[in-house]
């Protein structure tokens, strides 16, 4: 049971009801996780707001999908890793590059390259050197997809925070959490 309200869109109003209309109209029923956060307006539309700025970056979805995957495993956060399965999957990854993210992995080089990247900067708490970055330029990004890769960083790190803190209850089809370094 999630330790806050879960925002009814049939019983609010003005903003938040426009947001989550949007969001329910985006995923075809209003996630848990957003009706959690609806409890601050303020809240819910910076969260929204990012994932649109985010989901018109140069990082492609698929590779968007398989970093939150990475960083929900590492955080422990069933329903983020839940969503952005789902989510991988409709950006065209299969269940078995879903399944390698988790663990921060995949076959494709690059985007192996980002996941460990993305894994480091989570377990290092942004403790990194410029050697880790210029990893990523020898894979072929670039600064615009370096500060992306960051942005999709934190707002996974805060997905996953609200989720687990107010334990919101999974709404999409479980996915078991791998073992990671960190269990």
């Amino acid at each position: 049971m999630s330790h806050v309200q879960l925002i009814n869109i049939k019983e609010t109003s003005g903003t938040r009801h426009a947001i989550l209309n949007d969001i329910n109209t985006a995923f075809g029923a209003t996630p848990n996780m957003f009706r959690a956060v609806a409890n601050s307006t303020a809240a819910l539309n910076s969260m929204w707001s990012a994932f649109a700025a985010l989901g018109n970056g140069v990082i492609p979805a698929k590779l968007g999908e398989q970093i939150a995957v990475a960083i929900a495993n590492s955080n422990q956060c069933e329903y983020c890793l839940a969503a952005h399965t789902v989510l991988g999957q409709k950006a065209g990854a299969s269940s078995a590059e879903m399944t390698a993210a988790q663990s921060g992995n995949s076959h494709d080089a690059k985007t192996d390259a980002v996941l460990k990247f993305v894994l480091k900067v989570v377990s290092q708490r942004a403790q990194i050197s410029k050697d880790d970055v210029e990893t990523l330029r020898l894979y072929g990004y670039y600064d615009e997809h370096i500060v992306e890769i960051m942005a999709h960083i934190a707002l996974n790190l805060y997905t996953n925070y609200i989720n687990v803190a107010l334990d919101v209850p999974v709404d999409f089809p479980k996915i078991k959490l791998s073992a990671t370094d960190a269990n």
